[in-house]
């Protein structure tokens, strides 16, 4: 019987060529936990590895009794430590090279991922699209069916925008992106639950983005325009459990620096 979301330490099958592994890492901030995407074409034995996740060795383990061990690549989709936290166990387990936007992450690779570039391994084509807003770095691979949001698209609720490097003007525009590059793809995201149709969850987070902006104008008309951003968590967000109000601040004071700029 083919396990169903969430299922720890099983390598649960998504699409023809996408499986999951959950890692037990479970928290307001990463859901049920960090997916580890692993990427194999039909008949091949290699696969290429999305987000190793956390420091774990538990985990780490089991991506290569997943794998074999026979891992042609690893891509990371963005800096945060429970996307990145395994590289080097998983590298010095395997000797996978590891290719990211940020070249901090890089091991047994001088390139770092450019936007536009089509990867070929393990018998797949994946291009990457630059999809910055959640972090700077951040970036998504499109495969012929499905597209690895990382977390740019969650399975469930809604991002945090690190308002240290990420801005909600990229984040709208990566975005637009992913309504395109998505059409008729699955979504398969670094955190919740896969979903068969990106489409509709992109729209949403669109419209989700919008409103809040809306929001946070009605709130800055009260509280005045110099209102810091916690005061304005504290009117938008009165409804969300107060132990996410420090990252809903950060997502605010992106939203702040956007709304002064395009009003």
């Amino acid at each position: 019987m083919t396990p169903t979301h969430p299922a720890y330490g099983q390598l649960r099958p998504v699409t023809e060529t996408a499986a999951v592994l959950l890692a037990d890492n479970p928290g307001q901030m990463t859901l049920e936990g960090t997916n580890t995407w692993i990427l194999r074409a039909p008949g091949r034995s290699d696969c290429v590895v999305v987000d190793p996740g956390p420091r774990d060795k538990s985990h780490s383990r089991a991506i290569v009794e997943a794998t074999g061990g026979d891992i042609a690549l690893t891509l990371i989709t963005h800096r945060h430590h429970d996307h990145t936290g395994g590289i080097d166990r998983l590298a010095e387990l395997t000797g996978t090279p590891v290719r990211a936007r940020d070249p901090g992450f890089l091991r047994g690779s001088d390139g770092a991922l450019v936007n536009g570039e089509v990867i070929e391994a393990a018998g797949l084509r994946i291009t990457v699209l630059d999809t910055p807003g959640h972090t700077g770095d951040s970036v998504s691979f499109v495969l012929d069916d499905a597209v690895l949001t990382g977390d740019t698209i969650l399975g469930a609720g809604t991002t945090v925008l690190d308002s240290s490097d990420g801005t909600l003007a990229d984040y709208l525009a990566s975005l637009d992106k992913l309504v395109e590059a998505g059409r008729g793809k699955a979504l398969l995201p670094a955190h919740g639950p896969d979903h068969p149709d990106l489409e509709p969850i992109v729209r949403y987070y669109i419209a989700h983005r919008r409103e809040r902006l809306d929001q946070v104008r009605a709130a800055l008309r009260e509280l005045g325009p110099d209102a810091g951003a916690m005061a304005v968590v504290r009117r938008v967000y009165a409804d969300v459990d107060k132990r996410l109000w420090l990252a809903a601040r950060s997502s605010v004071q992106a939203q702040l620096e956007y709304l002064r700029v395009h009003g």
